[in-house]
């Protein structure tokens, strides 16, 4: 797998073919984001209808089943909409992709998704919001290697997702531990790729999500791999949709509706992380019990803010921070958010979730 080039243009010009955005792509984008800009207006600034229509259907990305899963085991009742399918998608550059082709309106996601979104012209919004205090992602090293702190990061290989969260976790790591982007090697890889890469050498370095590091170190630990703690954190875990599925007024009711299912749903299972572990990790995952309470111990509480403000303030420091890189361009951030959605979660669960 190429290393990612070190000048900034080289790297525009990199992560540009890598994304598949061409020319005539961009060209389009132009015209699209002029489109979507009229869209947007609308969907914003249209009252949300108390009920939704009858007939109205949503696509809905549940990753490895889990709103199914949560809705069941906590007994939330019917939706009060029809879901057309349960998408099994959750890689942010797969959502956008869906989001394009029509087959998915809704899908749960951090927050930089919605940032490549915009850079490739694509119109979405952010509905809700949960955020996350403690870090869910932590620095495995490959076996044999003998880096211990994000410091040792200096002239390593280190794996990169532009397009998800591994990889703003990643470019907030390097700040904190004041590395330059070009005193380093970023191998642009999907998430699924990154612990065959740890495996096979191919990166020194890859973040992987608190569900993947317990196994990976099991496993490789006595070979000497090991993890770096931080502190860095992914703040956001977010609904998005399609600006042009929150201009259709029924669908913006039905996304509305399914806001709280969705917040009830992750309250649920922090509460209940026995059942969670057998249900979810041992049944469906194939994970040992011990190995499901090891990473139910990292969980983070689920938190709605009332205000979406530090959400907006922390994505607007995501998308600089990019932007320094040359990952993509300036631009703020007020627009991703729908705020007439604002407190939906918040007001859906009890106070001591509301933050």
């Amino acid at each position: 797998m190429p290393s990612l080039p070190a000048s900034g243009v080289d790297r525009r010009l990199f992560l540009t073919s890598l994304l598949g955005v061409t020319a005539a792509a961009a060209g389009l984008s132009g015209c699209a984001q002029s489109s979507a800009a009229t869209t947007a207006k609308g969907a914003s600034t249209a009252p949300l209808a108390d009920k939704v229509p009858a007939g109205t259907s949503l696509k809905i990305a549940s990753y490895q089943n889990v709103q199914q899963l949560q809705f069941k085991l906590a007994k939330l009742g019917e939706l009060p909409f029809e879901v057309g399918s349960w998408a099994n998608i959750g890689a942010g550059p797969d959502v956008i992709n869906a989001f394009r082709a029509k087959s998915l309106d809704v899908a749960n996601n951090a927050g930089i998704p919605p940032i490549q979104a915009h850079y490739q012209g694509y119109d979405a919004k952010i509905v809700a919001i949960n955020v996350t205090r403690k870090p869910n992602y932590l620095f495995a090293t490959k076996p044999g290697s003998d880096i211990r702190t994000t410091a040792d990061f200096k002239g390593r290989k280190l794996a990169f997702s532009q397009g998800q969260a591994q990889g703003v976790v990643l470019l907030r790591a390097l700040k904190e531990a004041g590395l330059a982007y070009d005193e380093v090697t970023l191998v642009p890889l999907t998430s699924n790729q990154f612990l065959t890469a740890l495996q096979s050498g191919q990166v020194d370095v890859a973040p992987l999500a608190n569900q993947q590091a317990p196994a990976y170190l099991q496993q490789y630990g006595s070979k000497g791999a090991r993890s770096i703690p931080t502190d860095v954190v992914d703040l956001l875990n977010l609904l998005w949709a399609p600006a042009t599925v929150l201009a259709d007024s029924a669908k913006a009711a039905a996304v509305a509706a399914y806001i709280p299912y969705w917040a009830k749903g992750q309250v649920w299972q922090y509460e209940h992380p026995d059942v969670w572990n057998k249900e979810f990790y041992v049944k469906t995952q194939n994970l040992t019990l011990p190995q499901a309470q090891s990473i139910t111990d990292l969980a983070n509480k689920p938190l709605f803010p009332p205000s979406w403000d530090e959400a907006i303030k922390w994505e607007q420091e995501t998308a600089d921070l990019l932007a320094e890189g040359g990952f993509v361009k300036e631009f703020t951030v007020g627009s991703l958010f729908d705020r007439r959605f604002e407190g939906i979660a918040a007001k859906s669960v009890p106070a001591e979730y509301r933050r």
